[in-house]
């Protein structure tokens, strides 16, 4: 008898029934096909709600079939990762669309003379003209405002994490987090009051320090997150070798949390260079090229959008330059990515060997 038990082959009861590795793209593709013939017979004729009808069908699908197979314990396990699956794509595909679509309307006009010439001899119903001036405009205006948000940004941040004790570090954190929810249109109304205070004409430095205003919770957010992560035993270490506190957050811990600043300083960078309100507030617009931010109206790439558009009712052309400036306003922010990355990896603690 105990012979026949040692020699029982069959298999364990431990280990149920599973579905194949293909068995969700089957169910996926099964869904998709059913959602377009639902939309197909209920004469829908948006894709969009093909795909909701093909997402809902996956979902439940997954369930019915693995809670069939595998038992209702697993199939929890398969729909939730159906649930992040379908949040992804819903996530990426507006994205892809967004991207394909600028990219097809945009690349009509966008060359090398649409680059190189502004609008100032050219009606805005018209053929021809360029963003030259928006350009200059847009780096000027960006470039003003990083160079007074990230050194403030980044010592308020440091003056948090390495020193900030009591009532004081708690009051300029509650600002810092205030500051965060500020509408753009709320930043640009304040330095308009001043403006007006002394009577002052839209130049192009107001519209930086509207700017300035909207990125510096941001730097001081990411980079007091970034100065968390270095490690207390390399400030420690530091410290017990003689090397003054300021010295070590000079050569210790920023170098070694230098990546993420930087990257999070080109996040806010990417924020504001798309901003239009603060821009239309008070730098008003340019047709002309004005290299000077310090005096008279300018023009920028989100300004210019705003601009195109709103005369682009019977205006093709208006409406190619702002599908246009989209694609190179999209390009400036992708470029300022990449310098990003290229920067903190260049710049990151070397480990040896």
């Amino acid at each position: 008898m105990s012979h026949a038990v040692l020699n029982d082959k069959r298999p364990s009861t431990l280990r149920g029934a599973g579905l194949p590795k293909w068995a969700p793209w089957a169910i996926a593709a099964g869904s998709l096909a059913l959602g377009v013939g639902i939309g197909v017979v209920a004469d829908l004729h948006s894709r969009i709600q093909w795909g909701l009808i093909a997402a809902i069908l996956f979902v439940l699908g997954t369930y019915v079939i693995a809670s069939a197979v595998e038992g209702r314990r697993q199939a929890k396990d398969r729909i939730a990762t159906a649930l992040v699956w379908v949040a992804f794509l819903l996530a990426v595909v507006p994205l892809a669309s967004l991207i394909w679509a600028t990219v097809q309307r945009g690349l009509k006009v966008l060359d090398v003379y649409f680059l190189t010439h502004s609008m100032g001899l050219v009606g805005d119903r018209e053929v021809g003209g360029g963003i030259y001036h928006a350009i200059i405009g847009s780096l000027e205006q960006v470039g003003l405002a990083t160079l007074i948000a990230a050194p403030i940004g980044v010592l308020t941040a440091i003056y948090l994490v390495e020193y900030g004790r009591g009532n004081l570090a708690r009051a300029v954190t509650f600002f810092v987090d205030v500051m965060t929810g500020i509408p753009s249109i709320v930043a640009g109304l304040f330095i308009l009051s001043i403006m007006l205070m002394f009577e002052m004409q839209p130049f192009g430095f107001a519209g930086s320090l509207a700017l300035a205003i909207l990125m510096m919770p941001v730097v001081v957010r990411s980079t007091e997150e970034m100065l968390k992560l270095v490690p207390n035993e390399l400030r420690e270490a530091s410290l017990a070798l003689g090397v003054p506190k300021w010295r070590t957050i000079l050569k210790v811990v920023l170098p070694t949390a230098i990546g993420g600043i930087t990257t999070g300083i080109m996040l806010a960078v990417a924020r504001i260079a798309g901003e239009t309100a603060p821009v239309l507030l008070l730098v008003f617009g340019n047709p002309f090229i004005n290299n000077n931010p310090f005096e008279g109206a300018q023009a920028s790439l989100p300004l210019y959008i705003y601009q195109q558009y709103a005369q682009s009712a019977g205006a093709e052309a208006a409406f190619d330059r702002a599908w246009a400036a989209s694609l190179t306003l999209i390009a400036f922010v992708m470029i300022l990515n990449l310098l990003a990355r290229g920067i903190a990896r260049w710049k990151a603690p070397k480990t040896g060997r």
